[in-house]
């Protein structure tokens, strides 16, 4: 999700710089929009990212306990960026959510980056090698240039402009849903094969 919706979100001087690095494995991410209280709720996400026109820098925060990313795979120990969905705030304006390239982690020590915090939320059955994991960022300032500007672009002098249909933010999620809407009958299917193999073979009673 992290790969896919960079690809569909950036501008193509932020995929020149970004890609290599992805492919290379120079730097791992992961897709973090759902938080602790708000899941498909878009219009009810409290993570802020603050556009700080001075250093022309945003600032990325988690305001409450329930703005927490939680359940973002990849996310507690493994991934070293994360493409953060918060809700971009100009002067007193909010302009609703966009997305963000935040660096989570120093890749020489893998030690969290100041005002970042994650962690691992335990194993989950059915997929217990997914590291399922949480994040709060405390005023984590990032370059402007880190906003995923192929959908709307956002200056210098904090003008947002739109490039095409922002709905085009939340596709990728959707994309996912129906993947997995397949995925479970490929796997009801293994299980109802599984099921009655087990059944033409099981001895239930001892032969006389």
């Amino acid at each position: 999700m992290f790969r896919i919706s960079f690809e569909n979100m950036a501008n193509e001087e932020q995929k020149k710089y970004w890609l290599p690095k992805m492919k290379n494995m120079d730097l791992t991410g992961c897709y973090a929009q759902t938080e602790l209280g708000h899941g498909s709720n878009l219009r009810g996400f409290e993570t802020t990212a603050t556009f700080d026109m001075a250093t022309d820098e945003i600032v990325i925060n988690t305001p409450t306990i329930t703005a927490t990313k939680y359940w973002p795979g990849d996310l507690g120990r493994f991934s070293s960026h994360a493409l953060v969905f918060a809700n971009l705030i100009v002067g007193k304006k909010d302009f609703g959510f966009q997305a963000f390239m935040v660096p989570l982690r120093d890749l020489e020590t893998w030690k969290h980056l100041p005002g970042v915090k994650t962690g691992d939320l335990g194993p989950k059955i059915g997929y217990i090698e997914k590291d399922n994991g949480w994040a709060t960022f405390d005023q984590v300032r990032i370059p402007r240039d880190n906003m995923l500007m192929g959908i709307a672009e956002l200056s210098k002098e904090g003008k947002l402009s739109l490039k095409s249909d922002p709905r085009v933010l939340y596709t990728v999620m959707m994309f996912i849903r129906m993947l997995l809407t397949q995925l479970s009958g490929f796997y009801g299917s293994a299980a109802a094969m599984i099921t009655t193999r087990y059944c033409s073979v099981r001895r239930q009673f001892s032969t006389l």
